[in-house]
């Protein structure tokens, strides 16, 4: 039988025992950040996303005051980095630097154990890259409407390069097929450098490419470029023409990139996030360095993030159904 002295003695280490993890639950529950933070990149290292992503890294580190480290969880089609993502816990320390692939394209190719919009919480959508439409420079075209014409006088002999089903590259030049109502073959391959390779080599006649991709190669003369695929010219290569300009229009594409964390992140957290993403985007400095990269950088709510990528499915299962890449 427990005396009153004894049972005094364990009221009080338990009642110790208690207030240490009040404390511990309270010193878990403080101001976030609190902990170093993981930004997934689902793609390999060494591409335009995980030259971006090592950026913005960087500059939120500034911003949090916490180490934010890249990951990189490629394969899938940004399906492996995406679904480690959204099973996550969410609290703001896991982050995907997630694409149109991740988000959109991807889940509407193949059965993804992940939703690409419901499984999100998204804090902002933070840049976007314009693609380029490039030619090998042996190719007997020097603008678009040249590059029209050559195409149509011999449908099926004009190909062009990608980064594989479904990227950028391949959906950017199956719109620009449509749109320029031409009959090209598309040639695919496992990722942009071996594209750009055999298009520098002259194995391919042209490609749809981000322009920090193709920048390097078009400078020195390796390709030529024959249109911007957005909007407005690029203060990069002014003297080149946009899609429309050269008399195909609606036929922008571009990569875009959002800043997603899991389903049921605290409002607060993305709030934050969503904040220092605009300071960070707000600094000359890393906008010199974003604009060398050929990336335009986007300021967005989580609610206008959402609406966007929300709209971007919509466009992309068009032409993804028009390209015959619908999953079964």
């Amino acid at each position: 039988m427990m005396t009153p002295k004894r049972l005094l003695t364990l009221k009080r280490l338990l009642g110790g025992l208690a207030t240490g993890a009040f404390c511990a639950a309270a010193a878990a529950a403080g101001p976030y950040p609190s902990q170093p933070i993981t930004l997934v990149n689902p793609y390999a290292a060494g591409g335009p996303a995980d030259v971006l992503g090592r950026a913005l890294a960087r500059e939120l580190e500034k911003q949090l005051g916490k180490p934010v480290i890249v990951e990189n969880k490629a394969g899938g089609g940004a399906a492996i980095g995406a679904n480690f993502v959204a099973r996550a816990k969410p609290d703001g320390y896991t982050l995907l630097l997630g694409t149109s692939a991740a988000h959109v394209v991807t889940p509407l190719m193949q059965r993804t154990p992940y939703d690409g919009i419901k499984d999100f919480a998204f804090v902002s959508i933070v840049a976007n890259q314009p693609n380029m439409l490039v030619a090998r420079p042996t190719l007997n075209a020097a603008s678009v409407a040249d590059l029209v014409a050559l195409a149509r006088k011999e449908p099926g002999k004009i190909n062009y390069a990608s980064a594989g089903p479904g990227s950028s590259p391949h959906l950017g030049a199956e719109l620009f097929r449509q749109r320029a109502g031409v009959d090209i073959v598309h040639i695919p391959y496992s990722g942009a450098a071996p594209a750009i390779n055999d298009l520098v080599g002259g194995q391919v006649d042209i490609a749809v490419l981000n322009l920090a991709a193709s920048l390097p190669f078009i400078r020195s003369g390796r390709l030529k470029a024959l249109a911007y695929a957005n909007g407005k010219r690029s203060p990069l290569l002014p003297d080149v023409p946009t899609l429309a300009e050269s008399g195909v229009a609606g036929a922008e594409s571009a990569s875009w990139y959002s800043l997603a964390a899991p389903k049921g992140t605290p409002a607060d957290v993305l709030q934050r996030l969503n904040e220092a993403m605009g300071r960070v985007n707000a600094d000359a400095e890393y906008g010199k360095l974003m604009q060398a990269q050929g990336v335009d950088l986007w300021n967005m709510t989580p609610a206008e993030a959402t609406a966007f990528v929300e709209k971007d499915q919509l466009a992309m299962k068009k032409l993804v159904e028009s390209a015959g890449l619908m999953k079964k």
